[in-house]
Order: C-alpha cells, then structure tokens, then sequence
C-alpha cells in the first residue's frame, strides 16, 4: 500500500477478556484493506479486561471497517471502542489560574508540532495570563469564582467546553477544585498536574509538606481528575532528587520543571489514543 495516499486511523477498544480477540481484530482490519503499522495489546487478569491500540493506514472508506467493527464488538463482553482519524487534531481547553509554566510548555509543544492538538480556548479564575493567550491568538477567558459564584462559573465554563467542542479540559495548575457534579458530566475529559508524588502529599501545599517531612525526592503526577481529589486514575509521574538544603522556594521551583514534563508527556499519551481508564488505574498502550 501506498501510505503517502492512505488515512492514518488509530483504534482503541476495551472489552471483557475472552479468547481469539486478537486475531478476530486483526483479521478483520485486514480484510478491510487496512495496513497495521502499530498493535498493542493489554489483558488485565485483576479486573479481566483487555485492551487494545491499533494504528492502521486506509485509502478506502472508513465508513465500512467502522460497520464491521460495530458488528464484531457484539462479540466481545461489554466493549467500548472507536475509531481516531488521526489527521484531525484533538480539541484541547486548557485551563490556568497565575502559574503559567504549564501553560508555556504546552503551547511550545503544540506550536512544534509535538503535540497533535488543537487548543480551542485557555480559561482562567484570574486575568493574569490573558497577554500569553491573547500572544498567541489563543481565546482567553476570565471566569472570576468565589464560593457563592462556584455553580454560575462552573455553568459558564460548561458552555464554553460545549461551544469549542472541547474533548479534553487540561487543569494546567488551575488551582480551584472542580465540584463533584462537573466532575460526573466530564469524566475520562479532565486531565489535572499535581505537583507532588502521588499518592504522598494529596492537596494543598504540597512543596510545604514535602520540606516538612525532608524528603529527597519531590515529584508531579498526571492524572484524571475525579470527584476524589488527588485521586484519580494516574497518567503519568517524574521525580527530582533534592536535599536537606532546599527550602519550600527551592523544591518548587525544581518542581515547576518536572510538572512541566509531566503534564506535557500525558498529554502525549492521551492525544496519541494510547491511555485507557481501568477502574483507579490507567493502562497506557507504549
């Protein structure tokens, strides 16, 4: 097959485990005509799920792979699956409060290329980074929030993810807590940096906590945001070696690096349809 003229689509599916899906799926894409570049798979035995990313070149319509898919999927136990044109980048919201090292790097990454991704909006309880949004001809908006406006701004921010078409919501230090109904309606789409090791030091402050307990190794963590805070299913993690020497200024800045890291290589995961919840874990198909 020529791929200079071929689609490239990415298949992710998770369903109950049983034997023969492998090469059901397999033979299948290949009736169809589909060129398997990638194929990785992942049978969970403690929760017998099985999950699987294909990457595959077509040059017929995806229309009819997609049929036969839906009609093979009634075979396997609850399966979920979909198909990804991978030409078309991900709708991405992205939202700040002042910290704006997170932000910097996900824009570097996407105005790179590096990042397969289109940021719709950036969206901020304060003002303070509009100039790097508006630098960029990134839509900025100010969303101000206290704890009597919480369910008007969270409305509002609602109907800013439904307008752009946002799949994904990057809480890029956004430092305000989703409530737990926002968090329900967008579950698997909101994707939280924490700037500690989880699961130590869940919460507020946590450079504070770590200076207090004299850690020597400070971390960040990528994870889907839930109604738990701190909790949710993990995506990606880093660490940074530090000493009795640093302050709580110290670490945070040597963190501020590593949430950077962090955050921009889940992102990489996720919009390369390579990360599936399953129950508090991810399984993240490499």
């Amino acid at each position: 097959m020529s791929l200079d003229t071929a689609t490239h689509y990415c298949l992710n599916l998770a369903c109950g485990s049983a034997r023969g899906q492998v090469a059901a799926i397999s033979n299948l894409l290949n009736e169809h005509g589909a060129y398997i570049e990638q194929f990785s798979v992942f049978d969970d035995h403690t929760t017998e799920r099985f999950f699987v990313r294909g990457v595959f070149s077509l040059r017929s319509p995806v229309q009819v792979l997609e049929h036969a898919l839906t009609g093979l999927a009634t075979t396997f136990p609850n399966a979920q699956w979909k198909v990804h044109d991978l030409a078309v980048p991900t709708k991405v919201l992205i939202m700040v409060s002042k910290f704006d090292h997170c932000l910097r790097e996900l824009i570097a990454q996407w105005r790179r290329g590096e990042l397969n991704m289109d940021i719709v909006a950036v969206v901020s309880n304060h003002a303070d980074l509009a100039s790097i949004a508006h630098a960029e001809g990134l839509p900025f908006h100010h969303l101000p929030i206290s704890a009597d406006t919480k369910p008007q701004q969270e409305a509002q921010l609602e109907n800013i993810i439904t307008a752009s078409g946002a799949e994904f919501v990057v809480l890029a230090r956004y430092m305000q807590v989703l409530s737990e109904d926002l968090c329900h309606r967008l579950h698997g789409r909101v994707i939280n940096i924490h700037h500690s090791f989880l699961p130590g030091f869940k919460g507020g402050k946590p450079y504070l906590q770590a200076f207090e307990r004299g850690v020597k190794l400070i971390g960040a963590t990528a994870h889907f945001a839930t109604t738990d805070l701190d909790e949710g299913p993990i995506i990606e993690q880093s660490v940074e070696r530090v000493d009795h020497a640093d302050t709580p200024q110290n670490l945070a800045q040597a963190g501020r690096l590593v949430e950077s890291l962090v955050l921009s290589r889940a992102m990489r995961f996720v919009l390369d349809r390579r990360v599936f919840i399953n129950g508090k874990k991810t399984v993240v198909l490499r």
